[in-house]
């Protein structure tokens, strides 16, 4: 079974388009989603990269497209009053499900782990939660069948810290530099708009 390994951050407003849309082309073709969440606030980091660094027309315009393409894709987003948001804990979170729910931790293609992120994704940029807040990463655990406070105890401990940092600077290394971004066979795509591509690659390769 092809896999599609999917480098994404919950600040990314590509990336919560990403997460739906993606998974139905993997479907499709027989594939699944290796789900990698990375901090993108250390990656650009070192790069003097500021996402907040934009002209206010820019801005107007591309929360104009986001809105585009939400009714392009009938996904009900809309534009959060927290932006950005800190996500280290919620990435945090993600990345320790596997191993809380018994399975391999370093398996990432886990179903939970796919619910756990769609439904963090779906909270902040559909109904403006703040996925910083722990109490609220507990509902929405809670909500799928989860431990709440095992998971959030887990977010918090120096594995989940160590894990967030391997998988971001592993993306860093392969030549990472932002999200949504995706690798099939070693072919590397960013961005929302390339999906056509991924799914292309899925089919060819």
């Amino acid at each position: 079974m092809k896999t599609v390994d999917f480098y994404f951050d919950y600040s990314s407003t590509n990336s919560y388009f990403a997460a739906f849309l993606l998974p139905d082309i993997c479907r499709k073709h027989d594939a699944i989603v290796n789900w990698l969440p990375i901090h993108l606030a250390s990656m650009f980091r070192g790069t003097g990269f500021d996402v907040m660094a934009m002209t206010p027309r820019k801005a107007r315009y591309l929360w104009r497209d986001h809105q585009r393409y939400a009714e392009f894709t009938g996904l009900p987003f809309r534009k959060p009053s927290r932006f950005p948001i800190k996500t280290s804990a919620a990435l945090r979170a993600t990345l320790m499900i596997p191993g809380l729910i018994g399975e391999d931790p370093d398996n990432y293609t886990a179903s939970k782990m796919s619910d756990f992120a769609q439904a963090v994704m779906r909270a902040y940029w559909e109904r403006d939660v703040d996925i910083s807040d722990l109490a609220m990463l507990g509902a929405l655990a809670r909500s799928l069948g989860l431990n709440a406070d095992t998971l959030i105890a887990a977010a918090g401990s120096e594995e989940a810290r160590a894990r967030l940092a391997s998988v971001t600077e592993h993306a860093i290394a392969r030549g990472v530099f932002g999200a949504p971004m995706f690798v099939v066979d070693g072919e590397m795509f960013w961005g929302k708009d390339r999906l056509e591509f991924v799914e292309r690659c899925l089919v060819t390769k």
